[in-house]
């Protein structure tokens, strides 16, 4: 029997009144979220400055200070009894240290599996962290291993199992660290410069070869002064070449050996800034031009250059007073970009031909689609935004309690699929149209992978679903960051507490088969 294509997905249990969805004919309930970050977007030198020093003082996007904290408060002096008193006991309570909180086994997680439930992996780390949000970067599955780079250290753990294959340590906190490795699996983080608290720079590069967990080369990013500080920096890797945007300047360097290739030229010097990169099979500068203190008039510029000589194969701009977002793809280029005075409360999907011209802009505010998946853009990398992912011709984009793909033929939504009580997330384009999407759990109802197409809701077949047992531990990391490959997907929060009494798990990972 044929279905018409429907708009959203209609979930079938009780309903309550939807006061803003035209779609469906039940209803919607928020699923229990962490308070929603503020969005902003970048603005002009000075702003942007300001915005560095507030992150700088605070410790929590870039992680720019690794002072540890005490877990003991100071002795508390006994109160002098008066002469005609009679001393007593303290009554102040002596000051604990929490216990960290439990982590379930993998054994554990695996006893509730129903009858064609994923088998579940989940790793914890027991680290000494500050007592600050620690955050946690993109994860990297190269071979038989997923990797991430944490604090002061990165690590690999098995696919199969989740145990620690190897660990690289670090002097101190890794600051940066590029969205994908080359294509043999080499990669370079950036640590800071010491362990202080405040006054350290992101500014020391290590390659580390993912494939046998050795470290190799390490060196120091210059700074002269002029415009090239590494308070902050951003990177990417393509093909062999490893680009540093720091402050106001930009470079690339081999990933083999860390020799500097060339600086990536500036354009209308004293006009054009680089202040961001994106990898993969292309090498994207963004640099933000005509600076202002009215934003209206500034605009961005993204290049395309050849990692291998910094020849620009073409440029693109913004219309003046439109920011450049995150980078959602590089083949095909698709991005954000959103108004300097709404922010990202008034956002565009913008897609590029493969000579930079303009292809298409996507408004998918309409059907409340929010920027990348509500995370907001706080800067840093520019390829990570959530809950998005693009196909040749489609990019899906998910969220709070919606899932769709957009045409980047016509601009117009190809499919969409609403859910009234769990986050979905597009994983990766599974051909054509059709995607395979992350269903985050809920209070009721475990985690799983759905597949979706053209059609929407009437083309919903479940492709992998969680154990319940896993459910809440799952649903604690709110699809920080996401992996995929071969049937298994990789959780991690985006973020760990230093405090033990907050202790999370560091990865949890589902595959179909017996455990």
């Amino acid at each position: 029997m044929h279905h018409p294509p429907q708009p959203w997905y209609r979930p079938h249990q009780p309903q309550q009144p939807v006061p803003d969805n035209p779609y469906a004919p039940g209803g919607y309930t928020p699923p229990e979220l962490p308070p929603r970050r503020r969005r902003f977007g970048k603005g002009p030198l000075i702003a942007t400055v300001v915005v560095l020093l507030l992150v700088a003082a605070s410790g929590w996007v870039y992680a720019l200070g690794d002072g540890r904290w005490g877990r003991s408060a100071p002795p508390v002096a006994d109160k002098a009894p008066s002469p005609s008193a009679t001393p007593t006991p303290s009554r102040t309570p002596a000051v604990r240290t929490p216990e960290p909180q439990r982590i379930p086994t993998s054994e554990e997680l695996n006893v509730g599996r129903a009858a064609g439930d994923a088998t579940a992996w989940i790793a914890d780390d027991r680290t000494d962290l500050p007592r600050r949000s620690i955050k946690l970067y993109p994860l990297w599955i190269v071979g038989d291993t997923v990797v991430q780079a944490a604090y002061e250290k990165v690590t690999a753990r098995r696919l199969s199992d989740g145990t620690e294959a190897w660990s690289v340590p670090l002097p101190a906190s890794v600051c940066e660290a590029p969205a994908n490795p080359t294509p043999d699996g080499k990669i370079v983080v950036v640590y800071q410069s010491d362990r202080n608290w405040t006054g350290n720079r992101c500014n020391q590069l290590q390659m580390i070869d993912l494939r046998t967990g050795k470290a190799g080369w390490r060196k120091k990013l210059t700074e002269t002064g002029s415009m090239d500080g590494t308070i902050m920096v951003n990177s990417a890797i393509s093909g062999g070449t490893l680009a540093i945007v720091q402050s106001m300047k930009a470079a690339a360097y081999r990933v083999d050996t860390g020799a500097k290739l060339y600086d990536i030229p500036l354009e209308n010097p004293g006009k054009c800034y680089p202040d961001n990169v994106a990898g993969g099979v292309r090498l994207v500068v963004s640099s933000t031009c005509a600076i202002n203190v009215d934003r209206g008039k500034s605009y961005y510029q993204l290049r395309e250059l050849d990692p291998r000589t910094g020849k620009v194969r073409w440029r693109y701009r913004t219309q003046p007073g439109w920011i450049m977002g995150k980078m959602l793809s590089v083949d095909p280029v698709v991005f954000t970009t959103y108004h300097h005075k709404e922010l990202t409360d008034d956002w565009r999907v913008a897609a590029l031909k493969p000579d930079g011209k303009l292809r298409v802009t996507i408004d998918a505010r309409p059907k409340g689609f929010a920027y990348c998946a509500d995370a907001g853009d706080s800067g840093g990398n520019m390829q990570m935004c959530p809950g998005t992912a693009v196909g040749k011709d489609i990019v899906f984009l998910g969220g709070t309690d919606r899932v769709g793909g957009y045409s980047l033929a016509t601009g117009k939504l190809v499919w969409g699929v609403k859910s009234s009580v769990g986050t979905l997330h597009p994983l990766r384009p599974d051909g054509g149209a059709w995607a395979l999407v992350y269903e985050a759990p809920t209070d009721k109802e475990p985690g799983r992978i759905t597949r979706f197409g053209p059609g929407g809701v009437d083309t919903k077949k479940e492709v992998l679903r969680h154990p319940v047992t896993a459910r809440a531990t799952e649903r604690h990391m709110l699809a920080g960051r996401l992996a995929y490959a071969n049937g298994r997907i990789v959780l991690s929060p985006s973020g760990v507490s230093g405090n033990d009494a907050m202790h999370e798990a560091r990865m949890l990972s589902f595959a179909p088969g017996s455990p």
